[in-house]
């Protein structure tokens, strides 16, 4: 094998905060550090914090009406996230955070950045961007996992995680990282049996294939293909 390329990527969601307004966002963080397998948040908890993942990694996932998790959202070193609640409202985590990797969370008070924001508007500014840049993100997700079928969503699903998880050697794209079956059928919404015979059916196309466990992506032009991909920028495209 030929060396190996790291793929391009964003560091982290907050590229809309200028360095100056994130220290201070930093200023109001407390530090905690969860231990793989442990909990951040449950589903249903009070809305009240962001948390911003320092160093570790973090899945979001959502329980359906049928008992069946979902997963929505991989955060990774530099990523922004959390609920907060809406004036009047006593808001509710959407979402369980589990804790994959030993992380390193700064965690962010709501009362505490909204006293921020009224003090910096440039930073209150910034601050509507990240909401925005979350909420498209969210967006782009569902559009796949609704409108082109789950074929469509695997293959959005396996471009993310190339980018997300992707090294570059020569025409093939190597993930760093290894998804069981279960995995992915958490990411799409499907069950482990249909993700394997999606699976079977893009390696006999040689599109993808696999070593010691770990994706390889042969043909990305194709998997843009069943996806109708259109092109959104890497901070977009992204588990």
């Amino acid at each position: 094998m030929g060396a190996m390329i790291k793929r391009e990527q964003p560091s982290g969601n907050t590229w809309q905060f200028s360095p100056e307004s994130f220290s201070k966002i930093k200023g109001i963080m407390y530090e905690h550090v969860f231990t793989a397998g442990s909990t951040l948040f449950w589903e249903g908890d009070e809305a009240e914090k962001l948390y911003y993942l320092e160093k570790g990694s973090i899945r979001l996932t959502k329980t359906a009406d049928d008992g069946k998790d979902l997963c929505l959202y991989y955060f990774r070193d530099g990523d922004l996230f959390g609920e907060l609640q809406y004036p009047g409202q006593q808001g509710k985590m959407s979402y369980t955070a589990e804790v994959l990797q030993d992380a390193r969370v700064g965690v962010i008070q709501q009362r505490d950045l909204e006293i921020l924001l009224w003090q910096h508007g440039d930073l209150a500014i910034e601050f509507s961007r990240w909401l925005g840049y979350m909420q498209r993100l969210t967006q782009v997700k569902l559009r796949d996992l609704m409108f082109h079928g789950k074929n469509g969503a695997l293959a959005s699903t396996l471009i993310r995680a190339a980018n997300t998880y992707g090294v570059l050697d020569g025409g093939t794209i190597h993930f760093t990282e290894k998804f069981t079956h279960s995995e992915l059928a958490s990411l799409i919404g499907a069950t482990r049996e249909t993700v394997n015979r999606m699976l079977n059916q893009l390696k006999k196309q040689q599109v993808i294939d696999t070593e010691q466990g770990r994706i390889v992506i042969g043909d990305l032009p194709a998997l843009k293909s069943i996806c109708h991909c259109e092109e959104c920028p890497l901070e977009i495209c992204r588990l």
